[in-house]
Protein backbone atom coordinates (compact mmCIF):
# COMPACT_ATOMS: atom_id res chain seq x y z
CA UNK A 1 0.00 0.00 0.00
CA UNK A 2 1.62 3.15 -0.60
CA UNK A 3 2.08 6.13 1.67
CA UNK A 4 -0.52 8.51 0.48
CA UNK A 5 -2.97 5.92 0.76
CA UNK A 6 -2.22 5.68 4.31
CA UNK A 7 -1.35 9.15 5.56
CA UNK A 8 -2.73 12.55 4.93
CA UNK A 9 0.54 14.36 4.22
CA UNK A 10 -0.11 15.23 0.72
CA UNK A 11 -4.12 16.59 -0.02
CA UNK A 12 -4.01 17.69 -3.23
CA UNK A 13 -5.68 14.45 -4.61
CA UNK A 14 -8.61 15.82 -2.37
CA UNK A 15 -9.30 18.87 -4.66
CA UNK A 16 -12.83 20.20 -5.09
CA UNK A 17 -13.55 19.67 -8.60
CA UNK A 18 -14.46 23.06 -10.56
CA UNK A 19 -18.50 22.45 -10.93
CA UNK A 20 -18.71 21.32 -7.15
CA UNK A 21 -16.21 24.54 -6.57
CA UNK A 22 -18.74 26.58 -8.39
CA UNK A 23 -22.05 24.94 -6.60
CA UNK A 24 -19.93 25.86 -3.31
CA UNK A 25 -19.21 29.53 -4.07
CA UNK A 26 -23.27 29.46 -5.01
CA UNK A 27 -25.04 27.90 -2.28
CA UNK A 28 -22.70 28.91 0.99
CA UNK A 29 -24.11 32.84 1.05
CA UNK A 30 -21.28 33.52 4.02
CA UNK A 31 -17.69 33.72 4.33
CA UNK A 32 -14.80 34.01 6.13
CA UNK A 33 -13.56 37.96 4.81
CA UNK A 34 -9.68 38.04 5.68
CA UNK A 35 -7.01 41.30 5.59
CA UNK A 36 -3.97 42.21 7.35
CA UNK A 37 -3.78 45.13 10.33
CA UNK A 38 -0.64 47.51 9.71
CA UNK A 39 1.58 45.44 12.04
CA UNK A 40 0.58 42.59 9.47
CA UNK A 41 -1.30 40.59 11.73
CA UNK A 42 -4.49 38.51 9.91
CA UNK A 43 -7.72 39.08 11.44
CA UNK A 44 -11.28 38.04 9.61
CA UNK A 45 -14.72 37.90 9.75
CA UNK A 46 -17.83 36.31 8.75
CA UNK A 47 -19.78 38.00 6.27
CA UNK A 48 -22.41 37.84 3.37
CA UNK A 49 -21.56 37.56 0.18
CA UNK A 50 -23.17 37.69 -3.51
CA UNK A 51 -20.73 35.76 -5.84
CA UNK A 52 -20.91 37.61 -9.45
CA UNK A 53 -18.91 37.32 -12.44
CA UNK A 54 -16.02 35.50 -10.54
CA UNK A 55 -16.14 38.21 -7.76
CA UNK A 56 -17.51 38.04 -4.33
CA UNK A 57 -19.20 41.35 -3.40
CA UNK A 58 -19.77 42.37 0.57
CA UNK A 59 -20.60 45.38 2.37
CA UNK A 60 -19.34 46.93 5.60
CA UNK A 61 -19.44 50.62 7.12
CA UNK A 62 -16.20 52.84 6.64
CA UNK A 63 -16.15 52.58 10.50
CA UNK A 64 -15.00 48.46 10.33
CA UNK A 65 -11.22 48.35 10.50
CA UNK A 66 -11.57 45.74 7.72
CA UNK A 67 -12.55 49.26 5.04
CA UNK A 68 -8.98 50.57 6.94
CA UNK A 69 -6.98 47.85 6.18
CA UNK A 70 -8.38 47.26 2.46
CA UNK A 71 -7.83 50.98 1.43
CA UNK A 72 -3.98 50.52 2.95
CA UNK A 73 -3.55 47.11 1.01
CA UNK A 74 -6.30 45.16 -0.91
CA UNK A 75 -4.22 42.08 -0.38
CA UNK A 76 -6.78 39.74 1.22
CA UNK A 77 -8.31 36.18 1.09
CA UNK A 78 -11.92 34.63 1.69
CA UNK A 79 -13.02 31.19 3.26
CA UNK A 80 -16.27 29.52 1.96
CA UNK A 81 -17.65 26.39 3.86
CA UNK A 82 -19.94 23.61 2.67
CA UNK A 83 -21.24 23.69 6.16
CA UNK A 84 -25.16 24.20 6.65
CA UNK A 85 -25.14 23.85 2.73
CA UNK A 86 -27.21 21.23 1.12
CA UNK A 87 -23.84 19.78 0.20
CA UNK A 88 -23.30 18.96 3.78
CA UNK A 89 -19.71 19.43 5.67
CA UNK A 90 -16.51 18.67 4.66
CA UNK A 91 -16.34 20.98 1.39
CA UNK A 92 -13.88 24.54 1.38
CA UNK A 93 -12.48 26.94 -0.46
CA UNK A 94 -9.93 29.35 0.10
CA UNK A 95 -9.48 32.40 -1.98
CA UNK A 96 -6.33 34.74 -2.54
CA UNK A 97 -6.86 38.13 -3.99
CA UNK A 98 -7.46 41.18 -3.64
CA UNK A 99 -10.08 43.59 -2.78
CA UNK A 100 -11.31 47.28 -3.67
CA UNK A 101 -13.77 49.42 -2.11
CA UNK A 102 -16.83 51.12 -3.37
CA UNK A 103 -18.22 53.97 -2.53
CA UNK A 104 -20.89 55.14 -5.32
CA UNK A 105 -24.62 55.49 -5.36
CA UNK A 106 -24.74 53.06 -8.28
CA UNK A 107 -22.50 50.42 -7.27
CA UNK A 108 -24.33 50.20 -3.73
CA UNK A 109 -27.67 50.56 -4.57
CA UNK A 110 -27.14 47.29 -7.97
CA UNK A 111 -25.24 45.28 -4.42
CA UNK A 112 -27.49 46.26 -1.57
CA UNK A 113 -30.73 44.31 -3.89
CA UNK A 114 -28.93 41.65 -4.68
CA UNK A 115 -27.67 40.56 -1.31
CA UNK A 116 -31.60 41.52 -0.20
CA UNK A 117 -32.79 39.42 -2.64
CA UNK A 118 -30.17 36.57 -1.81
CA UNK A 119 -31.47 36.71 1.80
CA UNK A 120 -34.82 36.64 1.16
CA UNK A 121 -34.53 33.32 -0.88
CA UNK A 122 -32.33 31.84 1.93
CA UNK A 123 -33.44 28.54 3.12
CA UNK A 124 -32.08 29.09 6.37
CA UNK A 125 -35.12 28.33 8.84
CA UNK A 126 -33.23 28.66 12.22
CA UNK A 127 -31.74 32.63 11.50
CA UNK A 128 -34.62 34.75 12.47
CA UNK A 129 -33.13 37.25 10.81
CA UNK A 130 -33.77 35.96 7.60
CA UNK A 131 -37.30 34.72 8.11
CA UNK A 132 -39.76 37.13 6.55
CA UNK A 133 -37.13 39.49 5.45
CA UNK A 134 -38.59 42.10 3.26
CA UNK A 135 -36.38 42.74 0.58
CA UNK A 136 -36.94 46.63 -0.07
CA UNK A 137 -36.44 47.27 3.47
CA UNK A 138 -33.18 45.76 4.12
CA UNK A 139 -31.77 47.89 1.25
CA UNK A 140 -33.39 50.73 3.27
CA UNK A 141 -31.28 49.50 6.65
CA UNK A 142 -28.54 49.01 4.14
CA UNK A 143 -28.30 52.25 2.43
CA UNK A 144 -26.53 54.51 4.65
CA UNK A 145 -23.81 57.36 4.22
CA UNK A 146 -21.04 55.34 6.16
CA UNK A 147 -21.98 52.12 3.86
CA UNK A 148 -19.40 50.61 1.45
CA UNK A 149 -19.14 47.82 -1.08
CA UNK A 150 -16.33 45.44 -1.38
CA UNK A 151 -15.12 43.86 -4.25
CA UNK A 152 -13.42 41.07 -4.16
CA UNK A 153 -11.15 38.88 -7.02
CA UNK A 154 -9.64 35.71 -6.39
CA UNK A 155 -6.51 35.11 -8.05
CA UNK A 156 -5.95 31.85 -6.60
CA UNK A 157 -7.69 29.28 -5.22
CA UNK A 158 -7.52 26.23 -2.81
CA UNK A 159 -10.59 23.84 -3.14
CA UNK A 160 -10.55 20.74 -0.62
CA UNK A 161 -13.61 18.13 -0.73
CA UNK A 162 -14.01 16.24 2.29
CA UNK A 163 -16.23 13.53 0.30
CA UNK A 164 -13.43 12.31 -1.69
CA UNK A 165 -11.29 12.06 1.38
CA UNK A 166 -13.61 9.78 2.96
CA UNK A 167 -14.01 8.04 -0.15
CA UNK A 168 -10.03 6.97 -0.07
CA UNK A 169 -9.96 6.34 3.63
CA UNK A 170 -12.28 3.81 3.34
CA UNK A 171 -11.11 2.78 0.49
CA UNK A 172 -7.54 2.55 2.33
CA UNK A 173 -8.93 1.17 5.15
CA UNK A 174 -10.48 -1.98 3.15
CA UNK A 175 -7.36 -2.79 1.72
CA UNK A 176 -5.39 -2.53 5.31
CA UNK A 177 -7.95 -5.02 6.55
CA UNK A 178 -7.50 -7.10 3.43
CA UNK A 179 -3.77 -7.47 3.36
CA UNK A 180 -3.84 -8.10 7.54
CA UNK A 181 -6.77 -10.78 7.38
CA UNK A 182 -6.19 -13.89 8.84
CA UNK A 183 -3.03 -13.06 10.77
Amino acid sequence: MSDQATNYDDVKQYRLDPEREKELLMTAGECVFCWANKSGHPLGVITAYVPVDGRIWMTATRERVRIKAIARDGRSSVVITSKGTPMGGGKTVTYKGHTVIHDDAKTKQWFYNLLAQGMARAKDEGNAFTRGLQPDMFVRFLDTPERVVLEFTPEMSIPFDGDKMAQGTAAAYAQFAKENAGG
